[in-house]
């Protein structure tokens, strides 16, 4: 396969438009088939551990946000719903990417199938619930601010800069896991452990300075403050530090797909 052709067929999925939308929806609305509330748990679902988190670290820890001390327990919590919805963002695709191809035999068998969307079928499920989060996010920032600062319109930038790393994570880890059924529940302490490596419950300039250059080697680090200073902070991103972010993240999309490519034709074989 021809490299533009390989980029077309990865990066450009044109000719499955209708296909990736009829599977997103309906990844999407079958996470809560069935139930009372329906999508309304992704408003519930978040709003209820938010709570909890902040229970702990305010009213049992006594934490405080620096920098924003005089928010009290209501502006830690911002802080935290920010920094929660970029992980669960990270959580919910890591978690998932491993089982994508394995959950899908069937399709696997068919030569006409393009595997290759399973994981933009994952990408757009979670971006909807993290489209979903921001948006309980931004309202409760201007309940409790009375506005929203202009930096808030380019956090949907800030994100998107964020997605290509996540697609070549999810082409890596589906295909991986097809080979290595174990990477599924190394994922699953990945995560867990990635919750509190991340700067999701604290800011990273509460660390000393040996380890915040450290923290920064975390790529969701990045993410997690530039989306706190855009909607929480009024101030505009690091333009250059954004690009230089997203091409990184375009490069293990890159190599994510190529993993991707050479590990498909076995895939059969082993399922």
């Amino acid at each position: 396969m021809h490299f533009v052709e390989f980029l077309k067929r990865y990066f450009w999925p044109v000719q499955h438009t209708h296909l990736l939308w009829q599977f997103a929806r309906r990844e999407v609305l079958g996470r809560y088939r069935g139930s009372l509330l329906g999508l309304g748990w992704s408003f519930v679902s978040p709003l209820l551990m938010l709570a909890v988190y902040t229970f702990v670290f305010v009213g049992v820890f006594k934490a405080r946000w620096p920098g924003s001390e005089a928010g009290g327990g209501v502006e830690f919590a911002l802080q935290l719903m920010a920094g929660l919805m970029v992980f669960n963002l990270f959580s919910e695709l890591a978690s998932r990417a491993p089982q994508l191809i394995l959950e899908q035999p069937n399709l696997v068998k068919k030569v006409i199938f393009p595997l290759e969307v399973l994981p933009w079928v994952a990408v757009l499920s979670a971006s909807f619930h993290w489209l979903l989060n921001a948006s309980v996010l931004c309202l409760a920032t201007l309940a409790v601010h009375g506005a929203l600062p202009w930096s808030a319109v380019v956090l949907p930038v800030v994100i998107l800069s964020f997605l290509p790393f996540m697609l070549g994570l999810c082409w890596f880890l589906s295909a991986l896991g097809v080979y290595v059924r174990d990477i599924g529940q190394m994922m699953l302490m990945v995560v867990s452990m990635g919750m509190f490596l991340s700067p999701v419950f604290y800011s990273s300039r509460a660390l000393p300075e040996v380890l915040q250059d450290w923290m920064w080697l975390n790529p969701l680090s990045f993410v997690i403050e530039t989306s706190r200073m855009v909607l929480l902070q009024g101030v505009w991103p690091d333009w250059w530090g954004l690009l230089v972010y997203g091409l990184g993240g375009c490069c293990a999309a890159v190599l994510g797909a190529g993993f991707f490519q050479l590990t498909r034709k076995g895939f059969a074989d082993v399922l």
